[in-house]
């Protein structure tokens, strides 16, 4: 494997995962809610929706990455999933942390929060993918996470728990917004 090669498809993922969730996180308003939009936009301003979009353009990035690279299959897997999920827990907590602080959501802070995200799970691929230690034990269980992502994955925006990570901030619906919703605050505080 060319390690500096795949240095460099790391460091350019940082930007082009930035900016395919970016693309992202309006392609449903763009497209008049297709499903191809539903399945990989924002279709609300939840969490989950906002961190759904650094997640699957990560997640394409990595399959780009696994295509154009001459890297170890099960070692690149391993090190691609762990960082997935740690790409979320990021987004999700810090998210959180900083409303704490804040006291309220600040978009700026979103946008560096998943900046940070994207460039210390690359990061964090890198140094698994061409580092020592062994992950191929890790490759099975690594499957499973990847599997269970998908399935959460493609589950959540049409059937999402009803939960604060999946209600949206600015109108308190879950899922794909109903066409009412933007018609006043009357409407929705009679709901």
């Amino acid at each position: 494997m060319n390690t500096k090669y795949f240095r460099n498809l790391e460091i350019v993922g940082v930007f082009l995962v930035f900016g395919l969730a970016t693309l992202l996180h309006f392609i449903y308003d763009l497209t008049d809610g297709s499903v191809f939009s539903i399945l990989f936009g924002a279709i609300n301003e939840s969490v989950w929706e906002n961190t759904k979009i650094f997640l699957i353009a990560y997640a394409i990035w990595a399959l780009i990455e696994l295509l154009v690279s001459n890297v170890y299959f099960k070692p690149f897997v391993v090190g691609k999933v762990l960082s997935l999920y740690f790409l979320g827990a990021f987004i999700i907590v810090l998210h959180y942390l900083s409303v704490l602080i804040f006291g309220k959501s600040i978009v700026w802070v979103d946008v560096v929060i998943g900046f940070l995200g994207v460039l210390l799970s690359q990061l964090m691929s890198y140094k698994l993918i061409v580092g020592d230690k062994d992950l191929k034990p890790y490759f099975v269980p690594s499957l499973f996470l990847l599997g269970l992502f998908l399935v959460g994955y493609f589950s959540f925006s049409v059937f999402p728990p009803h939960i604060e990570l999946f209600r949206d901030e600015t109108t308190g619906f879950y899922g794909i917004l109903p066409d009412y919703a933007d018609q006043s605050e009357t409407v929705l505080n009679n709901l």
